[in-house]
């Protein structure tokens, strides 16, 4: 019988007669045609400084107005979830303000606190104040004014982590937003308290303190724990107890080694960030969430090899694929090729 997972290799004369499409001959060209960095940038240099000359009274707007509500209420910083253009962002700033001065009293128990525009409005897991950009201001207000009930349960939930970490042997229970789904302090509040519960009623051995300096995160659309490379044990919320167990000891030495790892990379990547921002003269040089330190540290290298004068004055983000986005920054993905 013949290998019918084997692909047929015609002869080239079958194309030729045929008018079929030669599949070798096709990767060739596509391999031929692959979007270099040079050539890209080449492309879009013009379009790129047009959108950013157009963008810069809204980056000067956008820089007073935070600059002005983080000093009128106090606040720690102001942050977007999502990667809105500067106009809308300009636009979410000045409903704060507005509501600023119809609700000062509310406003108030947003000193020493995070503001996060988002999806959606609450108090965020890590205790920051989420304001829904499709929602209406009374609806803010509410949520200003429910601070001080919020700072409640925040307090159990640390309560909460402390007595996890003391039955797991004083492994840290952390939150990592850049990796994990926004959740609300209920939402996180629950899948604690569901966990806790679970690890109680098994009673699992582990030895008071063996664990210290290490750190884990709760996944519910987890099924099997993991270790990440940045060195924190992600555990399913559902996670067997004795499967808990075993891998976390198995693992634990790999993951002080992964922390340790983290530290190394971190610096590293800072320094190659400076470096990289100094010899294109770019305006900003940042990368998304889901380009690790590994990846960036390896695309800035190479980076620091070429010669880019299209760089010059630009704001550069690191991602997975080209593109121009609306105010002008240039996207470029962290493996491209030369």
């Amino acid at each position: 019988m013949p290998d019918h997972k084997t692909p047929i290799k015609w002869d080239k004369t079958y194309y030729s007669f045929t008018g079929f499409k030669d599949p070798e001959e096709e990767l060739e060209q596509a391999k031929r045609m692959e979007t270099t960095l040079i050539s890209w940038l080449g492309n879009n240099e013009e379009i790129a400084k047009k959108k950013l000359r157009k963008s810069l009274p809204r980056r000067e707007e956008l820089d007073r107005l935070k600059g002005e509500l983080s000093h009128q209420l106090q606040l720690s910083d102001i942050r977007w979830q999502r990667s809105w253009g500067i106009a809308h962002r300009c636009s979410q700033l000045h409903s704060l303000s507005r509501l600023a001065q119809q609700s000062p009293e509310a406003l108030r128990n947003a000193k020493g606190r995070t503001v996060i525009f988002t999806d959606r409005s609450g108090m965020s897991a890590t205790g920051h104040v989420m304001l829904g950009t499709m929602d209406v201001h009374h609806h803010w207000a509410k949520i200003f004014e429910q601070l001080p009930s919020y700072c409640k349960l925040q307090r159990k939930l640390l309560l909460l982590e402390d007595r996890i970490s003391h039955l797991l042997g004083g492994i840290q229970i952390t939150y990592v937003e850049e990796l994990q789904p926004l959740l609300t302090l209920e939402e996180y509040f629950s899948t604690l308290d569901a966990f806790c519960n679970r690890v109680l009623n098994c009673r699992l051995p582990f030895h008071p303190r063996s664990l210290r300096g290490l750190k884990m995160i709760l996944e519910s659309d987890r099924y099997a724990p993991s270790l990440h490379e940045l060195g924190h044990f992600s555990i399913p919320t559902i996670c067997d107890p004795a499967t808990l167990q075993w891998f976390i000891i198995t693992k634990a030495q790999q993951a002080r080694e992964n922390l340790k790892r983290k530290e190394e990379l971190t610096a590293v990547e800072k320094e190659l960030i400076d470096a990289s921002t100094k010899k294109f003269s770019l305006k900003r040089l940042y990368k998304e969430p889901s380009v690790s330190s590994v990846q960036m540290i390896d695309c800035c290298n190479r980076l620091l090899k070429e010669s880019l004068p299209y760089l010059q004055g630009m704001h550069l983000c690191i991602s997975h694929f080209y593109s121009v986005l609306q105010d002008g920054d240039l996207c470029i993905p962290w493996k491209w090729k030369s």
